[in-house]
């Protein structure tokens, strides 16, 4: 599949260390245009998505209540991109920011999900749409709060510490993981040490660094089989 979009992706990006990772490798290989704005960089979000084709929103170490005006720029920016039927994509932090646009609260997960760790897809034709087939997928994770569904939404898939762990609303997709890391991202997040973090290891949905970095030769190439179908079946709505 080659895909060419006239009109390019916008991507929102709230930190250095959270870049666009295999999401970009993806895009870059299907010939999709996309600019990256990067808020910690010094660069505004735009006020509005004339030129864009789709929305793309990354994550973050901030909590999507926090106050800041990027973040409400987000907010403003994916409700333009629903209302105008650009198809919009949200990982981890972008799919919690595209919740708590559609009116939805944004709270403390259950539990937290550090690390490759289990999600169960639902037995439902548009699941398999975006993941391929239903049951267990492992993927990496990395969040302490989790979103609510929004209304009309439907939900894709669940954990036992996070129910609700991606939803769609016809083109759009928010999800509670992390689908675009690749190699160079996983290891970088594995060598950070974080208070957070470190009091979190204790529990069973929580890896050191070294467990994530071992699970890279297992996991990585499904995660990023499964990566290109979701992106493939988001960007299918991108159009000309």
């Amino acid at each position: 599949m080659h895909l060419h979009s006239r009109r390019p992706v916008l991507v929102l990006q709230h930190l250095d260390a959270d870049g666009v990772g295999f999401f970009g490798t993806w895009m870059v290989r299907q010939g999709l245009d996309f600019e990256v704005r990067n808020t910690q960089a010094g660069q505004d979000f735009p006020a509005n998505l004339d030129g864009y084709g789709g929305l793309a929103i990354l994550g973050g170490e901030m909590s999507a209540n926090d106050e800041l005006p990027s973040l409400r720029r987000a907010e403003d920016l994916i409700r333009q991109a629903f209302a105008a039927g650009k198809p919009t994509i949200g990982h981890c932090l972008g799919g919690q920011l595209m919740a708590r646009a559609l009116g939805c609260r944004i709270h403390p997960s259950p539990a937290p999900e550090i690390g490759w760790q289990p999600i169960v897809v639902a037995e439902d034709s548009i699941a398999s749409e975006w993941f391929g087939h239903s049951g267990e997928h492992r993927v990496y994770q990395w969040h302490y709060e989790a979103f609510e569904l929004p209304s009309g939404a439907r939900c894709l898939a669940s954990s036992d510490a996070c129910a609700h762990q991606a939803f769609s609303i016809g083109p759009h997709l928010g999800m509670q993981f992390h689908i675009e890391v690749d190699a160079d991202k996983v290891d970088r997040w594995s060598r950070e040490e974080g208070s957070r973090w470190a009091s979190a290891r204790a529990l069973p949905t929580v890896q050191d660094g070294v467990s994530m970095r071992e699970g890279l030769v297992l996991h990585l190439p499904g995660h990023q089989a499964l990566a290109e179908r979701i992106y493939g079946r988001w960007a299918m709505g991108l159009g000309g």
